[in-house]
């Protein structure tokens, strides 16, 4: 008799490049997610609200992996868990998402949506990538045409890293919403004003960082 896996071995079953040779991992008891919700994220709170959460370790760090749907279409993020950002320069709404949910490195069984792809999403991790640095190696794309950057990148930060190395970036104090992609085959997307087409450019149903949030977690319920 075929005995069903839990949410932690699909996970593994699909994500295999997770554990490195000699991690090892343990994964607790799965159970409903109780973590409340935020006013200003109903879509992401209603997401959250109907999870099953299971701890993992692996080593010192932890983890929540976070699952929905029946068992044969499980999907779901592995998390890292709840943090207070009340201290960081970020909008109020990357604050709020971070007491829910300490952001996403891994998902499987995913729909298509803004986080496809992405290595790190809202997770500090990510804040840490300065992407004035990024900007200053690409200043080329602008001054072959003549331009100027015409933004000052010490006002945002980073919310998202791709794979390939393209940065999805918030405004720090009004969420404002920008991908930097020299590397993309995205549609959706709008040059940013003064810039080059593969350079930044704006999320044209999702402008801020609250409605590209919303936007995803809807795409997962």
């Amino acid at each position: 008799m075929l005995v069903a896996m839990n949410d932690w071995e699909r996970f593994l079953g699909e994500v295999s490049w997770f554990l490195q040779p000699g991690e090892t991992a343990t994964a607790g008891e799965t159970r409903p997610w109780t973590g409340g919700s935020a006013d200003d994220l109903p879509e992401l709170s209603a997401l959250l609200g109907s999870a099953a959460l299971t701890p993992v370790a692996v080593g010192t760090d932890t983890y929540e992996l976070l699952a929905w749907g029946p068992s044969d279409a499980r999907r779901g993020w592995l998390c890292r868990p709840p943090r207070d950002g009340d201290g960081d320069a970020i909008p109020r709404v990357h604050r709020s998402f971070w007491k829910l949910c300490g952001g996403i490195v891994e998902r499987f069984g995913e729909p298509t949506t803004w986080w496809t792809n992405q290595d790190e999403v809202l997770t500090a991790e990510a804040a840490q990538v300065d992407p004035a640095d990024a900007l200053a190696d690409y200043a080329w794309l602008w001054e072959e045409q003549g331009l100027e950057i015409p933004v000052d990148a010490n006002e945002y930060y980073t919310v998202a890293v791709e794979a390939n190395g393209n940065l999805t970036l918030a405004h720090r104090e009004n969420g404002r919403l920008l991908l930097f992609a020299p590397d993309h085959a995205f549609s959706g997307v709008t040059p940013m004003a003064g810039c080059p087409p593969y350079s930044l450019l704006t999320v044209d149903e999702a402008p801020d960082l609250a409605s590209w949030v919303e936007e995803c977690a809807k795409a997962w319920r």
